[in-house]
């Protein structure tokens, strides 16, 4: 009995100083960066002014691989079921790590079991725009004149359960109207039929709506965060422009599969903080609206499960469904 008791010690000892070993020695060869949605959007430049760094910094390249649907619940999964041996990483939004349990009656993972949280990496701003034959020039004033108008006035969202649609039924909560929803397949869709008056109104990216709104065909009401936009000083936040309280944040995070030795994601996190703090990479994306944002390991895991409790009482409130 004392024979196997001290094999199964020297197996536990020995896995434990191989793990060690193999995280010393990572990476020995290229990494996969999962970006959950189509070339083009906000989540895959960010990917993509990432990853040339981290390649640099690990001495590997970091090889940026598109697999996007389902509201990038597909991508994720195939990071969540990837080996966790620090060659595969994927990137995570509000949408597939906090709004879409909520909304799906199975879904394909669990983000707090199946996933690593590496860091926050940016937080996407939106913005309040309204077509211009609305009367309105404040968010006071459309609240008034939306609360005549009742389900009349219309908003327009890149799609159910995405971030522009939660922000539009959080509007709705908060300031007590009855705004109908128009799902379409994609932000630059509900772009055009808010420009062509279609819609009244959208919570859009602001890479979205940025040329919209200096070419003075939609009309910015206010910031969907709790920050302003350098580019658009002038648009306050909504919670400044007089509706307490609201604060939706298009966030994105690094993950890793579950089971990820813990020295690999204090290397990762070490150096995606040093990314993030770089002039050149805070000034591209601040560019298309985007805000670098690093963090902890912990720090970010505990703000991705506050923004999931959050969004869980969001959802039940307003009685959100997916098409």
């Amino acid at each position: 009995m004392k024979k196997i008791t001290s094999m199964m010690l020297a197996g536990i000892a020995l896995a434990i100083v191989s793990v060690s070993a193999f995280a010393q020695s990572w990476p020995v060869r290229p990494i996969r960066l999962i970006v959950p949605f189509a070339p083009g959007g906000g989540v895959d430049l960010t990917g993509r002014v990432i990853a040339p760094k981290l390649s640099e910094a690990l001495g590997q390249t970091v090889i940026v691989e598109n697999r996007g649907g389902a509201g990038g619940l597909i991508g994720v999964d195939l990071g969540a079921k990837a080996s966790p041996d620090g060659y595969t990483v994927v990137i995570g939004t509000i949408g597939n790590i906090a709004i879409a349990p909520h909304l799906q009656s199975k879904m394909p993972y669990d983000p707090q079991k199946d996933l690593v949280p590496i860091s926050q990496l940016a937080n996407a701003l939106n913005v309040m725009v309204i077509n211009p034959s609305v009367k309105a020039t404040t968010v006071k004033e459309f609240i008034a004149l939306a609360k005549k108008e009742g389900s009349n006035i219309s908003f327009g969202s890149s799609g159910s359960g995405a971030t522009d649609h939660l922000a539009g039924e959080v509007f709705n909560t908060l300031a007590g109207l009855k705004m109908t929803h128009i799902p379409y397949k994609g932000g630059a869709p509900a772009m055009i039929d808010l420009v062509g008056g279609q819609v009244q109104v959208i919570f859009a990216t602001v890479s979205t709506a940025i040329s919209s709104i200096q070419g003075g065909k939609v009309r910015a009401l206010g910031m969907t965060g709790n920050q302003r936009y350098e580019s658009l000083s002038e648009v306050p936040t909504i919670a400044e422009a007089g509706l307490i309280g609201f604060d939706v944040n298009g966030w994105y995070g690094l993950y890793a599969p579950a089971g990820i030795p813990k020295d690999i994601i204090t290397r990762l996190n070490a150096e995606v903080v040093k990314i993030l703090a770089m002039p050149d990479v805070k000034t591209r994306l601040l560019d298309a609206g985007i805000i670098a944002t690093s963090s902890s390991p912990e720090a970010f895991a505990a703000y991705a499960q506050a923004e999931t409790k959050r969004w869980a009482k969001v959802v039940k409130d307003a009685n959100i469904k997916t098409d």
